[in-house]
């Protein structure tokens, strides 16, 4: 090759038109089928991901915005989806109002933009530096240093952050990675399993639901949330796929991310499955986790790691390719010999 550019490389882009019209895109293009869209502009999460040709990130009706649309008190108009949304990093769940303050759906940190400090590929890895500095005057001073990598070659990409108060005073600290996957991995074929060690309905329509199955886009669907607690070692949650030939697991520590909420809403329009690492058992809220004794702190100058892989794996044998008239994708990852 005269490049390695030919089918490597870490492209700097700025959108031009529609809702996210002047956010920064960076895409990572491995050269063994993935690619990657990095969002500096919402935190650095991860928007698109494709491999082989198969799209596998949901992406939300509305699409990708720029952060200036960000509305605290509506959160659906300005979240995108994608591969990865992180949530925190002072509180994760419903909006509430706690010590005076008023806090959003999921918190602020996806629409705070980053500071990128590397894009570029670095030996034989794809690499994203970068800062996000949640900060408020007389209030938190959290920062987020996150690493994302892929290796060239690969079908795999792996985050890794650090979380520190930079504030003076002791600061509470949730933090939920909010993993969204979608059709055509996400159909009626699709298998779901959890290395859970105890798994609970979260809320009353999940109540008798089995969340190992997905289900057809139905009228009507109403959101269901399953929490699962994890043993010590690797957490791992998996899809697979076996029309598409595909599976992605999504493997973390779970020293530090001991909970994972899986999240199903699969209505016309919306099919997106949601696996959801989580550093605390509070979907409910930071004033919830409080008072229940659950609730994260980080002390001045203290930090904490965390770190989380997708790998997407071809399943062996060549996939089945359904008929059209049956209603299932027919999308296939290309096979070579």
């Amino acid at each position: 090759m005269g490049s390695l550019a030919q089918v490597a490389r870490v492209e700097q882009l700025v959108e031009s038109d529609g809702p996210a019209r002047g956010a920064r895109r960076l895409r990572l293009v491995t050269g063994g089928g993935l690619e990657l869209d990095v969002l500096p502009d919402r935190a650095l999460d991860l928007g698109r991901l494709t491999v082989h040709g198969v799209p596998l990130a949901w992406v939300a009706p509305g699409g990708f915005t720029a952060p200036g649309l960000y509305r605290p008190d509506d959160f659906g108009t300005s979240f995108g989806g994608g591969l990865l949304v992180t949530c925190g990093l002072d509180h994760v769940g419903s909006p509430v109002a706690d010590g005076g303050r008023r806090f959003p759906q999921h918190g602020r940190l996806t629409a705070v933009p980053a500071s990128v400090e590397r894009a570029a590929v670095v030996g034989d890895e794809l690499v994203v530096e970068g800062v996000v500095r949640q900060a408020t005057l007389h209030e938190e001073h959290l920062v987020l240093r996150r690493r994302i990598r892929a290796g060239l070659g690969s079908t795999s990409v792996t985050v890794e952050d650090t979380v520190t108060n930079e504030g003076w005073r002791p600061e509470p600290h949730l933090l939920l990675y909010h993993a969204n996957l979608g059709w055509p991995l996400v159909s009626e074929a699709a298998e779901v399993d959890v290395s859970s060690s105890r798994v609970e309905p979260d809320g009353p329509d999940a109540v008798g639901d089995d969340w190992r199955r997905v289900t057809a886009p139905e009228a009507g669907y109403r959101q269901r949330v399953h929490r699962h607690d994890l043993a010590p070692g690797t957490g791992r949650a998996t899809v697979t796929n076996p029309e598409l030939g595909l599976r992605l697991t999504v493997t973390f520590p779970t020293a530090t991310l001991p909970v994972l909420y899986q999240w199903k809403m699969f209505a016309p329009g919306q099919n997106v499955l949601g696996l959801e690492p989580a550093n605390a058992p509070a979907i409910q809220g930071r004033a919830t986790a409080r008072e229940a004794g659950t609730l994260p702190v980080l002390a001045p100058g203290e930090s904490v790691s965390y770190g989380l892989r997708f790998d997407v794996d071809r399943l062996p044998g060549p996939p089945a390719t359904p008929h059209p008239a049956g209603g299932r994708s027919s999308i296939v990852p290309p096979h070579h010999a």
